[in-house]
């Protein structure tokens, strides 16, 4: 496939919206918590998406920095912080991105540690989406039939049914009836704690460096590679749109945003393979934010659990599977360190076990073969 060519069809479309599921959880707790303006994020997110498609041309994702976006909601943080802390992060990455820094650590990093990464972020969505299931557990169940059984349709694509169901649960289910309220919004230019930058990125926005740079850089090259082998899409050019979009986002309400291997493999499960994709959920985003956003609030709020777990299931699963590839001895036991330290502390933990385990076997592999010489 010529992975520079946008197609625009219904799996486009219903690959589209794969990453919902590792979305909207973090966007209706940042709304409901810290008093952001729904309309404003998904205008923001509309264009960038749009962006994300006409510059990378492949299904490359957006999601919210989650470590940032979960210490926002746990400390209830003011929508002025998280803008400072999303300038911050921008002008960071964009550093980065210039220095050629990040290109040089993924042509370093082994595959068993990449795949050790992807397999860790699969575990913890899975966990994640058995509790999103939990609480509606026959929405979940028939959610993920439906997945299996349109897991190939073109004329009926999974996610398109499941958009499908959810607005009719909502509109039947929902104890306090929604009411659409139709109205062209723009977000006007918030104001930004600068006096609060350095306070936040202590308590955030440093640890949420390397989780970006393992899952969100490397992880997601290497699965872009693994899906279109003949792309061109850098660690570079990733960490450079990051330091774009996260130094313009606060400008108009914004989130901090980052790319991620789990919600690429969340737009392929669900059938994208062209920046068509992006241009289709920038275009909805869009205008969803501008004619619609004194209801998205109650929208979010009332989008079924049961089908945003099983959604996230799916992208759990397709994160794991790389896993497989490791046969040999040496690749199992660096691809297990990488994941069971990545589990028990974090993912920027686990990398940094698994390259340095790397380094130790190949010294030990030298010497041995400098000793038999």
């Amino acid at each position: 496939m010529n992975s520079s060519k946008l197609r625009f069809n219904t799996r486009e479309f219903a690959g589209a919206f794969g990453d919902i599921g590792t979305l909207l959880p973090f966007v209706i707790g940042l709304v409901a918590v810290c008093g952001l303006d729904a309309g404003a994020i998904f205008i923001t997110l509309g264009l960038f998406n749009i962006l994300c498609g006409l510059i990378f041309r492949l299904p490359v994702p957006l999601q919210p920095m989650k470590l940032i976006a979960a210490v926002a909601i746990a400390a209830q943080w003011t929508p002025s912080m998280l803008y400072a802390c999303g300038i911050a992060t921008g002008i960071i990455w964009t550093v980065l991105g210039l220095s050629r820094i990040m290109s040089a650590i993924g042509r370093h990093t082994p595959a068993p540690v990449v795949n050790g990464i992807q397999a860790a972020l699969g575990i913890l969505l899975g966990v994640k989406a058995f509790e999103l299931m939990q609480a509606q557990w026959l929405i979940a169940l028939v959610s993920v039939l439906i997945i299996i059984v349109l897991r190939r349709s073109r004329r009926a694509p999974a996610s398109l049914v499941l958009m499908l169901m959810a607005g009719v649960i909502i509109w039947i289910y929902n104890s306090a009836p929604l009411v659409l309220q139709p109205g062209f919004s723009l977000p006007t230019p918030p104001p930004i704690a600068f006096d609060r930058l350095w306070d936040v990125m202590l308590q955030a926005g440093f640890a949420q460096l390397p989780l970006t740079a393992t899952n969100a850089v490397i992880a997601t090259v290497a699965l872009l590679h693994a899906y279109w082998p003949e792309n061109r899409i850098t660690e570079r050019k990733l960490s450079l749109s990051m330091g774009f979009f996260n130094l313009a986002a606060p400008l108009t309400g914004g989130i901090p945003v980052c790319h991620g291997a789990g919600g690429l493999a969340a737009h392929y499960a669900f059938g994208a393979r062209t920046g068509g994709a992006k241009i289709f959920e920038g275009v909805v985003m869009l205008a969803l934010g501008v004619l619609l956003a004194g209801s998205l609030a109650a929208l979010l709020a009332a989008f079924p659990h049961g089908i945003l777990g099983a959604m996230l299931l799916v992208v759990a699963v397709a994160l794991i599977k790389p896993a497989a590839a490791a046969r040999t001895l040496p690749d199992i036991s660096l691809l297990l360190i990488t994941l069971i330290i990545s589990l028990v502390f974090n993912m920027a933990a686990g990398f940094l076990a698994g390259i340095a385990w790397h380094a130790i076997r190949t010294r030990a592999a030298k010497l041995k073969l400098e000793k038999n010489r």
